[in-house]
């Protein structure tokens, strides 16, 4: 369509400039030939695509009620999110593309921009996709490999639930922030971070960890529905989470000993 509007502008301004040759000096003549000739080419250049987008969720906004209330999922994907990857990939114009994954690793040198949005972008596409409507979500377990971590690194699974939530209540982890559990050099990790950082970030932690499961508890993420109780919000979430993914994000990270590619 675009090649058929240029074709159509370059046809009308070489009409015109044959019609009107005789009343123009040939300076006038070339100025209107280059003035079709730029505006066809403006029509028929690609817009220039940015480096990051927000994915769409693989569920409807309502998909986890009663858990998570679809006013908040909205608001979520739809402005907060967003934000993240318009300020992004603002933050990113005009420099060399690198995906989402591999940014993370040298966010803080990058600076604030970098490290706040392109962490708010990967942080919250990795959250989106380890969910799951709970009557899915429910059928769902833990793999063998990934049970047998977890036994090891906190004696149980409903133990590593509990150290879960001790470590997202408001008193542990002040303010925003993420709860991961992470593959680490010496085997599973309950780790607590601030604002958009994430363990895949060099100096965040000890040593850079890959997450296999993250809650977001930023005031953004329950408010809506739970005001100020945050932990029923942390206590409900076990409800929406998709152990099929976890395991997939564990045997991945396990064999590839990288971090959890993300959509957009």
């Amino acid at each position: 369509m675009k090649l058929a509007i240029s074709a159509a502008l370059v046809c009308s301004a070489s009409a015109w400039s044959t019609l009107t040759m005789k009343s123009q000096t040939p300076n006038s003549r070339r100025d209107i030939l280059q003035k079709g000739a730029a505006i066809a080419t403006a029509i028929a250049a690609p817009a220039a695509a940015s480096a990051y987008s927000v994915p769409d969720l693989p569920y409807a906004f309502e998909a986890l009620e009663p858990y998570i209330d679809a006013p908040t999922m909205k608001i979520h994907h739809d402005k907060h999110h967003a934000t993240y990857v318009a300020n992004i990939n603002k933050a990113t114009e005009g420099k060399d593309e690198v995906d989402i994954l591999e940014l993370q690793l040298n966010a803080l040198e990058a600076g604030p921009a970098v490290r706040n949005n392109g962490g708010g972008h990967y942080n919250h596409a990795f959250f989106w996709d380890e969910m799951s409507p709970p009557d899915e979500a429910k059928k769902t377990k833990p793999s063998a490999e990934l049970e047998a971590a977890i036994d090891k690194a906190f004696g149980s699974f409903d133990e590593m639930k509990a150290q879960f939530e001790a470590r997202a209540a408001p008193g542990a982890l002040f303010g925003s922030g993420w709860v991961w559990i992470c593959v680490s050099s010496d085997g599973l990790k309950l780790v607590g971070t601030p604002n958009q950082d994430n363990p895949l970030m060099k100096g965040v932690a000890d040593e850079v960890m890959y997450p296999i499961l993250g809650l977001d508890v930023w005031e953004h993420a329950y408010y809506l529905k739970y005001q100020n109780r945050r932990p029923e919000y942390v206590s409900n979430w076990w409800n929406v989470v998709n152990w099929a993914k976890v395991s997939e994000n564990y045997a991945y990270v396990t064999e590839k000993k990288a971090g959890v590619p993300v959509r957009g």
